[in-house]
């Protein structure tokens, strides 16, 4: 039995059906039950709660955590920390306790600092610019310092570290990703911002993730393709069929709005624009998955694809 957290969020839902494709045993911890879904096992409660959770890791041979607090408009690390960092040194005490031979915990690549087109960074790389005062990062890095040092303490446990980048896929239900899809499309102008992320296919990590059940241990980077954004609306454009013009903001108009988001935050009022998120915006994110695709088996889907499943899911949702 394999118990899976974070099973109603982007990466959490792909997770499970690959799992379900594998015909594995899976066991979710929700909130509120999941419809459609009479073949697993459901544990309603909060993923906060040492009960609960104990109650739903018994039995279990693995744990994947896919639970995270990613809401970039939250100001402060405090926000982040109770999933980020709590929930992870918890799952270690429950993983003890019950005999769980497997912990498997999904981080981000922003705990990595960003290399460049020539020298891609990789795992060995440390943390550090430009999510230095990033609180979802350091968050983030935190917990993973947890589960490391548990870890090298505990080697009965195989302990797996995920770091994906940005992934792009079906189920995105809040949406998550799916909004920077959304915001371009069939505009006929559209302004991108500067800067270039790592677009990854999500039912690719969600492969990777059901591959460490077996195999792997420590920290795997899940990243993909980087494209600035223009190009990655460029891509979209292409892939649904609509023509687009598309113009790059220049980064001193970017830098303005974080000095608005600065003011904003001095307000006491929630944004996106927080001098720490700019920095972000205006980097280009450069890693390699060599490592993923080596000891997990990491595929290589085509981003087009992915921004199909993305749309052909929100087709079949509308219609349900």
């Amino acid at each position: 039995m394999i118990l899976l957290l974070g099973a109603t969020g982007l990466l959490g839902r792909n997770v499970l059906e690959v799992l379900r494709e594998r015909h594995l045993p899976v066991r979710v911890l929700v909130r509120r039950p999941l419809e459609g879904l009479p073949d697993i096992q459901q544990v309603q409660g909060s993923l906060l709660e040492d009960e609960t959770l104990e109650k739903a890791a018994y039995g279990c041979e693995a744990i994947i955590n896919c639970a995270g607090t990613t809401d970039m408009t939250l100001p402060s690390l405090e926000d982040f920390l109770t999933v980020n960092r709590d929930l992870p040194g918890r799952l270690c005490k429950v993983a003890q306790k019950c005999g769980i031979p497997v912990l498997i915990h999904t981080s981000t690549a922003n705990t990595i600092a960003i290399g460049t087109r020539e020298h891609p960074a990789d795992e060995s790389t440390p943390f550090g610019p430009p999510y230095l005062d990033s609180p979802y990062a350091l968050s983030k890095r935190e917990g993973e310092k947890l589960l490391e040092a548990f870890a090298a303490s505990h080697p009965e446990v195989r302990v797996v570290i995920l770091n994906p980048g940005f992934m792009i896929g079906p189920f995105d239900s809040k949406p998550s990703s799916g909004q920077l899809l959304l915001a371009a499309w069939r505009k006929r102008v559209m302004f991108a911002l500067p800067g270039a992320k790592s677009y990854l296919p999500v039912k690719d990590a969600a492969e990777a993730i059901a591959n460490a059940l077996k195999q792997g241990r420590g920290r795997y980077l899940l990243t993909g393709q980087c494209l600035s954004m223009k190009d990655f609306y460029a891509l979209q454009a292409r892939v649904c069929g609509y023509r687009q013009t598309l113009i790059t903001m220049p980064a001193f108009t970017v830098r303005m709005a974080g000095w608005v988001g600065a003011l904003l935050k001095a307000l006491g009022i929630r944004t996106m624009i927080y001098p720490h998120n700019v920095v972000q915006m205006l980097c280009e994110e450069w890693y390699t998955s060599e490592r993923a695709r080596k000891e997990l088996d990491y595929p290589q889907t085509s981003l087009e694809e992915a921004i199909r499943d993305f749309y052909r899911w929100q087709k079949e949702r509308r219609a349900s």
